[in-house]
């Protein structure tokens, strides 16, 4: 278990109650999908579980499943939105590890053949290259995926 309680004001939180606005590109009654608005490189999306967890540590292990299949889900219409090489799937546990924000969520980046990850430095991408970059990983969901 995490040693600090759950804040359910962090801003993943403010997401998925709809108080803050953001670029989703997936929904299912397990998770959500949306743009990182910090991106480390083109298309990069984070999948955040509804169910409320600081991170891995402390998820209740019934919500794992559905978080799993969406990261899946997402990762595959990512690489395919993108004409990645590759994914990036990373996951961070407590701020030594990485972790910024306290709800679990998972990063899904499209990785290309030499060229490196962006520093999370704290710029805000564009609005219009998130929107854009929402609309392309929407299209290569498999038809019959739940959107928002």
């Amino acid at each position: 278990m995490s040693a600090q309680a759950y804040d359910d004001q962090n801003i993943f939180a403010r997401i998925l109650r709809g108080e803050i606005p953001a670029h989703k590109v997936y929904e299912d009654d397990a998770a959500i999908a949306i743009m990182d608005v910090m991106p480390q490189g083109r298309g990069h999306t984070l999948v955040i579980p509804k169910s409320p967890s600081r991170n891995l540590l402390d998820a209740d292990t019934a919500s794992l499943g559905g978080l799993a299949q969406a990261v899946q889900t997402v990762a595959r219409a990512v690489k395919a939105a993108f004409d990645a090489d590759g994914v990036t799937i990373t996951q961070f546990n407590e701020a030594p590890a990485g972790q910024s924000v306290f709800h679990l969520h998972v990063h899904v980046i499209p990785r290309f053949e030499g060229v490196a990850l962006r520093p999370h430095s704290g710029d805000m991408e564009a609005d219009d290259v998130l929107a854009a970059g929402a609309e392309k990983i929407r299209a290569a969901l498999p038809a019959g995926s739940p959107t928002p």
